[in-house]
């Protein structure tokens, strides 16, 4: 399992996932504020190709800053997968 910082972007004009910024991965979430955490679940379930039970929001759940937690993932895996330079 690993621990991942997440900077996220609500408000964006599509569910995406920007590359790593730092040592941070930045989404942009297509829902609003509040409705965000879900759609930024399922689109990195989607693009890493994980059941959705895999990601778990550790910390910020209310921030625009969150700490998620992925099993069976490593770091470089995601960098990969995601085509970030890290």
């Amino acid at each position: 399992m690993i621990q991942l910082s997440l900077k996220v972007i609500p408000n964006a004009s599509k569910d995406e996932v920007v590359g790593f910024v730092g040592e941070s991965l930045k989404v942009r979430a297509h829902r609003e504020k509040g409705k965000a955490n879900k759609a930024i679940i399922q689109l990195l379930c989607k693009v890493l190709n994980i059941p959705k039970n895999s990601i778990v929001i550790v910390s910020g759940v209310t921030s625009s800053i969150k700490i998620i937690e992925i099993e069976n993932v490593s770091k470089e895996l995601i960098g990969a997968l995601l085509g970030a330079k890290h």
